[in-house]
C-alpha cells in the first residue's frame, strides 16, 4: 500500500528490519541530543509528514530492544496517527529505566505499522447478548 510521505529529517525513510518485518523501524529527527533522565518523557520529532488512506491509521509502537535492554518505550502505546493528520510525526518516549538515557540524531526508537480500522456506527440497546465471561473484568478469566 501507498502512504506518501514528506520526510524533512535528512535520515532514510522508516523501513522494515527483515523481510517478515510487521514495523518500519522510524529515526530520531532530533537536532540536539535529548537526554531522559529515569522516568523522563520527551517527544521526539521524526522530519517526517505522512497522508495515510482513509480507513487506515498509522500505529507507533516501542521498539522491543530498547525497552528490553534500556527501559524506554512509547508512553502512549501504541499512538495513532489519524489518516487526516498533516503535522511531524513525533513519538513520546519515556524513560522506565534506572540510568539516563539519550536519545541521539538518527537512533531508531519507534516501530510504525499501518492498520486497517473500521468506523464504529453506535446501536443504543436496553440490553446486551449474554456470554459465558459476563460482566468478569480484569483478571477475571481463566480463575476458579
Amino acid at each position: 500500500m501507498k502512504v506518501k510521505v514528506i520526510n524533512r529529517s535528512g535520515l532514510p525513510l522508516p523501513a522494515y528490519a527483515t523481510q517478515f518485518s510487521a514495523g518500519l523501524d522510524v529515526r530520531a529527527a532530533n537536532p540536539e541530543p535529548i537526554v531522559l533522565e529515569p522516568l523522563g518523557r520527551a517527544m521526539v520529532p521524526t522530519g517526517l509528514y505522512l497522508e495515510i488512506p482513509a480507513g487506515y491509521e498509522v500505529q507507533v509502537r516501542p521498539r522491543s530492544g530498547l525497552a528490553a535492554k534500556r527501559g524506554v518505550t512509547v508512553l502512549n502505546a501504541p499512538g495513532t496517527i489519524d489518516a487526516d493528520y498533516r503535522g511531524e510525526v513525533c513519538v513520546i518516549l519515556v524513560n522506565l529505566g534506572a540510568e539516563p538515557f539519550v536519545v541521539e540524531r538518527g537512533e531508531r526508537i519507534a516501530q510504525l505499522v499501518l492498520a486497517r480500522h473500521e468506523v464504529i456506527e453506535w446501536e443504543e440497546a436496553a440490553e446486551l447478548a449474554g456470554s459465558d465471561r459476563g460482566a468478569g473484568g480484569f483478571g477475571s478469566t481463566g480463575v476458579k
